[in-house]
């Protein structure tokens, strides 16, 4: 029989105990709903059940039931909000995140620009702080959003993606 070679959630709780950095799992799709959060907040609950501070950092759910519910019994940072131009929009609340320092946090859309008024122009920005505390982070985007790949994929799909995160 071959030995398993699929990464454990016990090889990611070692690392995360050694890090002296935070360490950064990313979980990369092809598209939208593929699976990626869902697979993150199982790796959560994994984690939680041996011992590791995990804390929902930012879960995009898209009204996902199955999604929604893999969220229930993790602590979730609540969300800023912010007003730009007459609109509320929720966003990752970095200074919340980094008070709480949890041994690791759950960044979903990683690609994302912030609003205005936040401390970082884009997420990933937000996840680089988060991981230079000292804090692992378990990430999710599609790969559409890598921008090595961005003038491909509007080639192939013939849409042009605007939020890349840097290769």
């Amino acid at each position: 029989m071959a030995a398993e070679t699929r990464t454990r959630p016990e090889d990611f709780v070692e690392l995360v105990r050694r890090a002296k950095r935070g360490r950064l799992r990313l979980y990369l799709g092809f598209a939208a709903g593929v699976g990626k959060t869902y697979r993150m907040l199982e790796e959560a609950h994994a984690l939680k059940r041996r011992g590791v501070a995990v804390v929902c950092a930012f879960i995009e759910t898209h009204g996902r039931p199955e999604t929604t519910a893999l969220t229930e019994g993790l602590e979730t940072i609540p969300r800023k909000t912010l007003e730009h131009r007459g609109v509320t929009i929720e966003e990752l609340d970095l200074e919340a995140v980094l008070a709480r320092r949890p041994e690791v946090a759950i960044v979903d859309e990683v690609a994302h620009t912030n609003a205005p008024g936040s401390k970082n122009r884009r997420r990933y920005q937000d996840v680089l702080e988060i991981l230079d505390a000292g804090i692992n982070v378990l990430a999710a985007f599609n790969i559409q959003h890598l921008e090595s790949l961005n003038d491909l994929v509007e080639r192939v799909t013939q849409v042009r993606v605007r939020e890349t995160v840097p290769d």
